[in-house]
């Protein structure tokens, strides 16, 4: 039979073991391929034992099984890496994943965790419900307490420093200086989920741990999940096994979708982000509307130090309307360019009315400290015309009020 090229192959085989050991097409070294194919194959093999051992033993390169290396995650592994300046990085199936796989494997009975209330639901669920049943202990600050930070770190042995900048749904910023700088200082490692902020940002800082959420805007189109561990290659080599072990892994066509969003990754930021801003400017001045929280804004309690730490200020605007859950309701549902749905970074605008963002488990003094108010509401602000998103955001806000 005939294979590509041109030359011909006899083969014994039965057909109904032919199409279990389809021909081999080999691309020559000097015919590169412009995009990486998919490696969708769990298994690789070696021609003999003793070279599956050396690699088994880490003594040469190579694959053999997808749960622990293959090639198609290892690209989106270095380019994440890179990205965000570090040299490591391991991928999960969501961004939850990532929480939950890092946490555990960091964490032992006995350890202490500083975590925030304006951290993401599922962090706090993992911090507060899953590491305690195995006897890891946790203290839950805002993070805009920089003396009671100082204060725990100073006063109880602490494994790990767990927060967001900017916050969700909030936007809080993270003096990040200041935790870190705490955190080295009494032995704590810092672990960033910086999902909102961005590959882009933050990888300046003495951080030891990024969680990214790969299903946002690394991928941008809403099709695909993900999660991104990144931090140091000792620090990731330590983290391997463990995670490895828990079976989290990326499957290599989520991965390869995920590749194909990052090349238009910084157009789609850029335009977002300036988006969010016209947004927010025109939601600021709007006479229904009592709080905008949008790092960009100079009327942001945290503008100064958003300016000082990141390049541009995210795709998530967040306001407090003049009333309620009714009318934080209906102003969603009077939207036409922005729909009811979790998540953030998609290319279409997605809008969160305040009953999604309840947050039943705060105590009320937590509640206060998150800033979370019957009239939240969260918009991700995605690649529209801007004049179009802001003329449905009054049109809705004037039907949000009838």
């Amino acid at each position: 039979m005939s294979v590509g090229g041109g030359s011909t192959i006899v083969s014994p085989m039965k057909k109904n073991t032919l199409v279990n050991h389809p021909p081999a097409v080999p691309v020559p070294p000097d015919n590169r391929p412009l995009v990486a194919p998919i490696y969708q194959s769990v298994k690789f093999s070696f021609d003999d034992t003793g070279e599956t051992l050396r690699y088994l033993r880490g003594d040469r390169e190579g694959f053999f099984y997808s749960r622990t290396a293959n090639p198609t995650l290892q690209q989106l592994q270095l380019l994440l890496a890179q990205l965000q300046g570090r040299d490591g990085c391991l991928l999960t199936g969501s961004g939850v994943a990532t929480i939950a796989a890092s946490l555990l494997s960091l964490c032992k009975q006995g350890d202490h965790i500083l975590a925030f209330v304006e951290s993401y639901g599922p962090t706090r669920y993992i911090v507060q419900h899953l590491l305690a049943k195995y006897g890891v202990a946790h203290t839950l600050l805002s993070i805009e307490d920089l003396e009671g930070i100082e204060r725990v770190l100073r006063d109880r042995p602490t494994r790990l420093v767990v927060f967001e900048s900017p916050t969700n749904p909030v936007t809080k910023i993270a003096d990040i200086e200041h935790l870190t700088s705490h955190a080295r200082r009494t032995g704590a490692l810092t672990v960033l989920d910086n999902t909102f902020a961005g590959f882009h940002n933050h990888g300046a800082y003495d951080i030891d741990i990024f969680l990214h959420s790969l299903t946002k805007y690394a991928s941008g189109h809403g099709d695909v999940m993900g999660g991104a561990i990144i931090a140091s290659g000792e620090l990731i080599a330590a983290m391997r096994k463990d995670i490895v072990s828990m079976g989290p892994t990326l499957d290599p066509h989520a991965a390869f979708l995920i590749q194909r969003g990052m090349r238009t990754y910084f157009l789609r930021y850029e335009r977002q982000c300036a988006n969010a801003l016209a947004a927010s400017l025109f939601l600021k001045g709007h006479l229904r509307v009592k709080h905008v929280f949008y790092p960009g804004l100079d009327t942001h309690p945290q503008h100064a130090l958003a300016r000082r730490q990141m390049s541009d200020f995210g795709a998530v605007v967040t306001l407090e309307l003049d009333g309620g859950f009714e009318e934080g309701a209906r102003f969603a549902e009077a939207l036409q360019l922005f729909s009811i749905s979790a998540s953030v970074g998609s290319a279409e605008s997605l809008v969160m009315p305040p009953q999604l963002l309840a947050g039943g488990e705060y105590t009320p003094e937590q509640r206060a400290a998150s800033r979370i108010a019957r009239g939240t509401v969260r918009l991700s602000v995605g690649l529209e015309d801007a004049e179009d998103l802001i003329a449905d955001l009054g049109e809705a806000l004037e039907k949000a009020f009838i």
